[in-house]
C-alpha cells in the first residue's frame, strides 16, 4: 500500500487538509528558517527551540540558550543570531542550544499540531529528507510556509521535488492538486533554481538586504545533509 503525501501552500491551510490521521508534516520555509536550521546543525547546534513569539526568548536566555530571531529578513534586537545561513555555517556551534523564532518558518512548524512528528525539510537536506521517509514511510504532510501566510515560490519549489522523489520511490502518492502544480514547477526550474527564483518576491526582498550569498545557499541541494525533527512540544533535535 502507498503512503499519501499532501502539499500545503501556506500553513494557514494546515487545519483544511485531507490527510487527517496519523502523519508525519514536513516544514519549509527555504528562504530561510528551514535552511538555517539545518546549517545550525551542521555546525554542531545540540538543539534549536522554535519559538513563535520574541517575548518568549528571554526565558531561554535565562535557561543558557542563545537567541536566535528574525522579523521581515532582519535580526532583531540583541539576539546573538539572526536567520543567516551562512553565518551559522562560518561558526562553530558544537553544544550550543539555540532559542529561534523567525518571521515564517518558526509558525509553520508550530501549525503541525496534529503530527507525530515535524521533520525539518530545505534544498540543502533534500537528498537526506527523502532517504529518512522512504526508510520510515507513512502518510506526510508539507507545510509551506510562504511569506506571512501566502505562497512563496521557493517553498512551493521544494515541495515539488519533495513529492518528485518520493513519488518515483514507489512508496507514496500525492493526493492534491498543489503536490501536482508544485512538481510541475520543479520540473520547469530544477536545472536553473536560482535563475529561475531570481525574480520572486523573497528572493528579491533579501537581495535588497544583502543577502544575496543566503539565497544562492538555500537553493542549493544537498550542502547540510542533516534532518532536524522534533516530536510533540520538544525542541528540535538532529535525527541523522
Amino acid at each position: 500500500m502507498k503512503h499519501a503525501i499532501e502539499l500545503l501552500a501556506s500553513p494557514l491551510l494546515y487545519p483544511h487538509r485531507t490527510l487527517t490521521g496519523r502523519h508525519t508534516a514536513v516544514a519549509v520555509d527555504v528562504l530561510r528558517a528551514t535552511t538555517t536550521i539545518c546549517a545550525a546543525f551542521q555546525s554542531g547546534a545540540e538543539e534549536v527551540v522554535p519559538l513563535l513569539r520574541l517575548e518568549e526568548l528571554d526565558t531561554y536566555r535565562q535557561k543558557g540558550y542563545q537567541s536566535a530571531a528574525e522579523r521581515n529578513g532582519q535580526r532583531v534586537g540583541d539576539a546573538e543570531w539572526g536567520n543567516s545561513p551562512t553565518d551559522y555555517l562560518a561558526h562553530d556551534l558544537r553544544g550550543v542550544r539555540l532559542a529561534f523564532s523567525s518571521t515564517n518558518g518558526t509558525v509553520a512548524i508550530h501549525t503541525a499540531t496534529n503530527a507525530e512528528q515535524v521533520l525539518i525539510g530545505a534544498f540543502s537536506n533534500l537528498s537526506t529528507l527523502c532517504h529518512y521517509l522512504q526508510e520510515h514511510p507513512t502518510d506526510v504532510v508539507v507545510i509551506c510556509s510562504g511569506w506571512k501566510n501566502d505562497v512563496s515560490l521557493e517553498d512551493t519549489l521544494l515541495g515539488g521535488a519533495l513529492v518528485d522523489r518520493l513519488y518515483a520511490s514507489g512508496l507514496y502518492e500525492p493526493v492534491n492538486d498543489a503536490a501536482a502544480i508544485a512538481t510541475a514547477l520543479w520540473h520547469e526550474a530544477k536545472e536553473h533554481l536560482y535563475d529561475y527564483c531570481r525574480h520572486a518576491t523573497h528572493v528579491q526582498r533579501l537581495q535588497r538586504l544583502g543577502y544575496d550569498n543566503d539565497v544562492r545557499l538555500a537553493l542549493q541541494c544537498d550542502t547540510c545533509p542533516v534532518l532536524p525533527a522534533r516530536s510533540g512540544n520538544e525542541p528540535l533535535r538532529r535525527l541523522c
